[in-house]
């Protein structure tokens, strides 16, 4: 507990660099389990870096956008796994701001507490005395190697078998939350990148989840916290986490890179990389595409973290699409830099004991996402020039 209150007392983003070493150096095993290691996640509990998002009157930081960034940028520069288990279940603890709020501290209080869950409306929950039965199955559950509570988006159900339908035709849902030992997992994450998230997959058969351990995320009206924080929807949030992750990587290729410069003599070239007017130009256009990008992401966090301030219910549309904007174009952008990078590395890049080979997997794994889908640029275009957006989904 007393790593716990240590945390309390510094800003977030120095209390990422305060265990940057731990991560950085145990990248390689992260890696290689698949999953967080324990030490890992102990150090991640002990400054509070589960509890970025968590409204504070559940002992969480609630952070604001441009601060929120900074921190995952710092994190991403030691670690993208560890950033990217940091952002969703950043992401995932907002959903306490929609709950009871005995519900939240009982399920939030516990210092260890983290949650997960997978991507999509998976489940079917059937309404009964008290609460639901639920039943789904649901992957991409990043960080659910070290979740305490894992949740699961459910289409909801009346209790004679129909569907619960809402005015407007669409069917109801819920996010079912409930303790991670009463799921069963599949692992199946063998992938390119990002390979140390455990985003598995789970399931659950015929569980009992309470009323008051589930919440509508996206309904406004479920929200007791008045914090500014959570007039914005989780994938937004979302959002600022994976653009300054792809930053961070970004950072870090770009030290690497310049550390390398200092001894490499390409083959069959006349100077070393040091000497050569070609990769200071190179290097400085990388670094200015690099900068640009964070000045950006900062600019447009903050300005919704203004809006949200003035906001009586969610963002209006104009602040989610400048966002999502923002968002979506970071990631690309960073995405173009740390590969520009990486060939700058030559034939020094492509082996994984380089500081550049794992980076890169795990940037073009991120840029898979759905936050840096190119359709995003086609939903902020037609807000742009006053049509109705052809999505609300990641808005």
């Amino acid at each position: 507990m007393d790593g716990i209150m240590k945390g309390r007392e510094d800003n977030a983003v120095v209390r990422a660099e305060r265990i940057g070493a731990l991560i950085e150096a145990a990248a390689p095993r992260i890696e290689q389990a698949g999953r967080l290691p324990d030490d890992v996640v102990l150090a991640l509990h002990e400054e509070r870096l589960f509890r970025l998002l968590l409204p504070r009157s559940v002992g969480g930081d609630e952070l604001d956008l441009r601060t929120h960034a900074e921190v995952l940028e710092t994190a991403a520069s030691y670690d993208a796994s560890t950033a990217w288990c940091m952002s969703q279940g950043a992401g995932c603890a907002m959903i306490a701001a929609f709950l009871p709020a005995e519900s939240a501290d009982r399920l939030f209080g516990p210092a260890d507490a983290a949650l997960a869950w997978g991507a999509g409306i998976q489940g079917k929950a059937r309404k009964v005395d008290g609460g639901y039965r639920v039943s789904g199955k649901w992957s991409f559950a990043s960080g659910s190697g070290h979740a305490t509570l894992l949740g699961g988006h459910s289409f909801i159900f009346n209790k004679d078998g129909t569907p619960d339908m809402k005015p407007d035709g669409r069917q109801r849902d819920r996010t079912m939350i409930f303790a991670r030992d009463k799921a069963s997992f599949h692992d199946v994450w063998d992938v390119m990148g990002l390979r140390g998230t455990a985003s598995d997959t789970f399931e659950v058969d015929d569980l009992f989840v309470p009323e008051d351990e589930t919440a509508n995320r996206d309904d406004y009206g479920e929200c007791r916290e008045s914090g500014s924080l959570y007039r914005c929807s989780t994938s937004l949030a979302y959002g600022v986490g994976f653009a300054a992750l792809q930053l961070g990587i970004a950072k870090a290729m770009l030290q690497a890179l310049s550390d390398l410069a200092l001894n490499k003599t390409p083959r069959g070239a006349a100077s070393s990389l040091k000497e050569s007017a070609v990769f200071h130009t190179d290097l400085a256009r990388m670094t200015a595409r690099y900068r640009a990008a964070r000045a950006y992401l900062h600019e447009a966090a903050a300005a919704t973290d203004s809006a949200a301030e003035l906001a009586t219910g969610w963002l209006l549309l104009d602040d989610r699409v400048n966002l999502k904007l923002a968002t979506t174009h970071v990631i690309n952008e960073a995405v173009e830099v740390t590969l520009t990078a990486y060939r700058a590395a030559g034939a020094s890049a492509i082996f994984p004991s380089s500081p550049f080979e794992r980076r890169l997997r795990d940037a073009l794994t991120a840029s898979q996402q759905v936050q840096g889908r190119q359709t995003n640029y086609t939903t902020a275009g037609r807000c742009l020039i006053g049509l109705e957006p052809d999505t609300q989904m990641f808005l």
